[in-house]
């Protein structure tokens, strides 16, 4: 059987060749998903890429705050410049099917779900045109989110929802109402799960919610168990290498736990998470995860599961 040019890419370690050729990127918060270097151009300044992996989360988040938004201006108008680099990002990577994740303060700063609905499919039509948007609402940083879901849920816009409950927002029980809500809409059911914590939380959250996908779960690979019922259910988990790497979730790219999923038969994905912050592109992930190991051929299941999604 002749083999992909995605396949030759990887083969030949050809980092152009890659970006040529369509993917998807399921698992990019909207305002990161950009490369450092549009925020340059338009900032005028140099901006030095970290090279360590962070200690925390706030420490990524002061990162972030200290050597990029410092540039942008604040409000609105420096939140869609952020946005505006995820499209422009997609349309050089060719990233053909972008799941992006948009939070409902977001909404509030643009004016409300009219406004931030068109403003949003504006900016897609115009930096990424032959891109996908599939958007997800982030959800778990306020109880009073809630407030504004039927509402939100009301334009169909959003594809998803994208649970994010590392800090106890909210209690199981309410959870489930969310996602019920959300299911009755149509939306798709992820969860941020599985990067912190343990492995345990990663099958509580897939079985209570009834999850069809988790952003990250990669703690699922140290049990054998969950990660049988994660292939038997075909729960999705969308992998951020770099991301996992550069926050201690993992040594290297070696013993990344992607290497363990995969070959249990858990369906995988190969995304961003934070590009602005963690400085590598998809074809970038890609490439990484063959330098440290995985077949190409492999590479290519997981390249077109992801572009499956939509």
């Amino acid at each position: 059987m002749e083999e992909s040019s995605f396949v030759t890419a990887l083969k030949n370690e050809s980092l152009p060749a890659l970006q040529r050729i369509p993917k998807s990127d399921l698992h990019s918060h909207a305002g990161r998903g950009g490369h450092i270097s549009y925020i340059e151009k338009y900032a005028n300044v140099k901006i030095t890429p970290n090279q360590r992996p962070f200690e925390s989360l706030f420490e990524m988040n002061q990162w972030l705050k200290d050597n990029v938004k410092c540039h942008l201006p604040q409000g609105a108008e420096g939140y869609l410049k952020q946005v505006e680099g995820s499209f422009v990002q997609a349309a050089a990577d060719n990233v053909t099917v972008l799941a992006l994740s948009f939070c409902v303060d977001e909404i509030q700063l643009l004016g409300g779900m009219e406004s931030f609905k068109n403003t949003i499919d504006g900016l897609q039509k115009r930096f990424a045109p032959d891109t996908v948007l599939l958007p997800d609402l982030g959800l778990g940083y306020s109880t009073e989110e809630v407030n504004d879901l039927d509402e939100i849920f009301s334009y169909k816009w959003f594809s998803g929802i994208d649970i994010m409950n590392g800090a106890g927002t909210y209690t199981m029980s309410e959870l489930k109402s969310i996602c019920g809500k959300a299911k009755d809409n149509g939306l798709i059911l992820k969860a941020h799960i599985g990067e912190f914590g343990e492995p345990e939380d990663v099958l509580r959250y897939a079985e209570e919610l009834g999850l069809d996908q988790i952003q990250h779960g990669v703690l699922a690979a140290k049990s054998e168990k969950i990660m049988r019922y994660l292939a038997d259910n075909q729960i999705q988990l969308n992998v951020c290498p770099t991301s996992n790497v550069m926050l201690k979730v993992s040594a290297d790219y070696k013993t990344h736990p992607i290497h363990t999923l995969f070959a249990n038969g858990v369906k995988v994905t190969i995304n961003t998470d934070d590009l602005l912050i963690f400085n590598s592109t998809l074809s970038e992930e890609y490439l990484k995860l063959y330098k440290a190991g995985m077949k190409a051929s492999d590479l290519e299941v997981i390249r077109q599961t992801g572009l499956h999604y939509s």
